[in-house]
């Protein structure tokens, strides 16, 4: 059985994002395991989670605030992005 969320295209992108920073993340310092690697991870991560959680059946308010967390956790990758 497919979810919902399977079928949107910002979910699928948001994956695509969480599967890129996993591989780009091989590539960091050994010294930023725990620290930088970790935090860009799970807010990419977050990006996809968010989307799915939001998008359980729950009202239209609750969706757009969960796809605001989405937002949120995107612009972390990116600033962690421009840290490393």
């Amino acid at each position: 059985m497919a979810f919902k969320f399977e079928n949107l295209r910002v979910w699928q992108k948001a994956l695509d994002l969480s599967d890129e920073i996993n591989i780009l993340t091989r590539n960091f310092p050994k010294d930023e395991l725990y620290i930088l690697t970790s935090q860009i991870k799970r807010a990419a991560d977050s990006v996809v989670l968010n989307i799915a959680e939001g998008c359980t059946g729950q009202s239209n308010a609750v969706f757009k605030a969960f796809l605001n967390y989405s937002i949120r956790s995107g612009v972390e990758v990116v600033s962690c992005l421009f840290i490393g």
